[in-house]
């Protein structure tokens, strides 16, 4: 017995925009959502940059303020948070605000163990596939430190540094996915990597780790690259694990 052919999207005679046969059906977008969308995107990007491990006092945002700032009502406000919240960045408590949530100790080492196979499959791509120019990028972050050698001064200014490079690792891998996946990771292990860069001899051994896996990029070595990085990122979960309260004073 024949079939008559489907077509597909299958839609009903309802369905169908009169006068076109087959028409896209969609609606207008709210002015609302332009909001919630622009109130998110504001938000995430302020939290990110914010450095919440860098005291144990609650960080809370206040709702009527942020409104204030952004210029826009409580309601987009509202709803970014709720996304937000659900991506676990912020929640909300009642009668004190929207708190900026902090991890255990065994999360942010989780994320670091995580993190550690997502960069160490950046670096693998880094290699096989990034111009010579775009990795000697790496190096021109690292000019003011070429001695090993970090002075007290100077540790801000070297924190930012370690931070953007393990950034361009994951930009220059080319890999979309592997930026959205380390994505939600990074305002954690970035403010881990900067509360922890100052303890005993950490910044000089950072130097001399990024060094090591700039020159194994530099010879397009792979396995090398991969294992460096890995290695690398995972001595800062070990270094956490042995040293640094993070359960103590969370609110």
């Amino acid at each position: 017995m024949n079939r008559p052919e489907l077509k597909w999207p299958l839609r009903g005679e309802a369905d169908r925009v009169p006068g076109e046969a087959g028409g896209l059906i969609i609606g207008r977008i709210a002015t609302e959502a332009s909001f919630k969308s622009k109130a998110y995107a504001a938000l995430k990007d302020a939290i990110t940059k914010m450095d919440i491990y860098a005291s144990s006092e609650p960080i809370m945002l206040d709702e009527r303020e942020l409104s204030e700032k952004l210029g826009v009502s409580r309601t987009p406000i509202r709803e970014a948070v709720a996304m937000l919240s659900q991506e676990g960045f912020v929640r909300t408590v009642p009668r004190r605000g929207i708190l900026v949530v902090r991890k255990t100790k065994r999360e942010i080492v989780e994320m670091i163990q995580a993190w550690a196979a997502l960069e160490s499959m950046a670096a693998r791509l880094i290699a096989e596939r990034a111009s010579g120019a775009e990795i000697a990028t790496l190096r021109v972050l690292f000019q003011g430190f070429r001695d090993g050698h970090v002075s007290r001064e100077h540790m801000d200014e070297y924190s930012s540094a370690n931070i953007a490079f393990h950034q361009a690792l994951i930009r220059l891998s080319g890999s979309k996915l592997l930026e959205a996946m380390t994505g939600n990771l990074f305002l954690h292990v970035k403010s881990i990597r900067h509360r922890t860069i100052f303890d005993d001899d950490r910044a000089e051994r950072s130097i001399r780790d990024h060094m090591a896996i700039i020159e194994a990029l530099e010879r397009r070595d792979t396995p090398l690259a991969e294992r460096l990085v890995r290695e690398h990122t995972l001595r800062l979960g070990e270094h956490v694990e042995k040293y640094v309260d993070l359960d103590g004073n969370r609110p």
